[in-house]
């Protein structure tokens, strides 16, 4: 998965980085072993929520925004609420 190691050369050079992706990925994200990522309910290729849901999607930004600023350890997987 692309996603993940772009990922890790931001980390490298500094820059915090938080995944989100869907949950029928969550297999793939833990053995990828990144640094912080968010797993949605939501539909492939729509990770943030439907088009146009806007409250939903501030809602999934915003958890993930949380976890790059509370995440303590490498790895760190959450799950989105719902």
């Amino acid at each position: 998965m692309s996603v993940g190691h772009v990922a890790r050369e931001f980390e490298r050079a500094g820059m915090a980085t938080v995944i989100i992706a869907a949950k029928s990925f969550e297999s793939r994200m833990r053995m990828m072993a990144l640094p912080r990522v968010l797993l949605t309910p939501e539909l492939l290729g729509r990770p943030i929520g439907p088009p146009f849901d806007r409250q939903r999607q501030y809602a999934v930004v915003s958890q993930a925004l949380a976890l790059l600023e509370t995440a303590t350890q490498n790895s760190t997987l959450e799950y989105a609420v719902p």
